[in-house]
């Protein structure tokens, strides 16, 4: 019997200021960004009270690959690419990453409160 279980850690709405953008007038200023990453690992049988952090994940991973896991000095042309870069960053650090998706907004180009961005959704990848 396949077991269908599973263990999400999210860290939402996050704001970083990143170096992204194809026009002219957001080359070489970063731009603020909304990052929420959900990230779903390999589930344990149990989780008891005592448990250690090992047996998980720290939310601080997370957290830590929108921020300061984005390399400085690096212009993203696509937010698509933060994205990715993020998505990589925690399929490296930790095997029990299965799946990643990361929404990512940019709040400089909203007139009316509206979320222009994008969603990006990885599953680990295999060979």
């Amino acid at each position: 019997m396949q077991n269908t279980d599973s263990l999400i850690l999210e860290v939402n709405e996050l704001e970083v200021d990143v170096l992204t953008g194809i026009y002219s007038e957001e080359t070489g200023k970063p731009q603020p960004l909304r990052i929420s990453i959900a990230a779903r690992y390999d589930v344990a049988d149990h989780y008891g009270p005592d448990m250690p952090l090992e047996a998980s994940k720290n939310y601080m991973d997370l957290k830590e690959a929108a921020a300061s896991g984005l390399p400085k000095g690096v212009h993203f042309k696509l937010i698509e690419a933060v994205a990715d870069h993020i998505c990589a960053t925690l399929f490296t650090q930790d095997a029990r990453v299965q799946a990643v998706t990361v929404k990512i907004v940019k709040l400089a180009i909203a007139e009316a409160n509206e979320q222009i961005g994008i969603t990006l959704h990885r599953e680990r990848p295999t060979g």
